[in-house]
């Protein structure tokens, strides 16, 4: 068997609003919403249960003091509209000195914790991950 990343966990100060910030950001559910641990997983069924970690947010006394060590790259199809959903939601965008005409967008969540929003992939890029994306069947079926 195996190694696999079961979470990546997220110290926070209210890990229920983060949680559900998370949740609606990335379209997954919420498995577990008692404090001081909340959990964000992709859906039953979907191609990403299973396989990609969970999200962990677990509640801490101490505040964010610094730029993470570890962060999330998002690549969706459109950049620019996924920017403007996620300000919504309350992310907003921050400079960590990224510097100028990168084709990503810094950004931090609720609690400050930041992540970057990247430019959509190339139309090859997009059609081979897209065929490997479609043609993936879980073991067993």
């Amino acid at each position: 068997m195996g190694l696999r990343i079961g979470a990546l966990v997220v110290d926070c100060h209210d890990p229920g609003p983060l949680a559900r910030f998370w949740a609606e950001a990335l379209d997954w559910v919420i498995s577990q919403d008692t404090d001081p641990e909340w959990v964000v997983e992709p859906p039953e069924g979907s191609r990403e249960d299973c396989v990609v970690a969970d999200l962990l947010f677990i509640k801490v006394p101490e505040p964010k003091a610094s730029k993470n060590r570890l962060h999330l790259d998002l690549r969706p199809g459109d950049r620019d509209a996924e920017v403007a959903r996620l300000e919504g939601l309350g992310a907003r965008r921050v400079d960590v000195g990224q510097g100028e005409d990168r084709p990503w967008v810094v950004m931090a969540d609720p609690e400050g914790n930041e992540f970057c929003v990247q430019d959509a992939h190339s139309p090859q890029v997009r059609a081979a991950w897209l065929r490997r994306y479609e043609a993936y069947q879980p073991a067993g079926t």
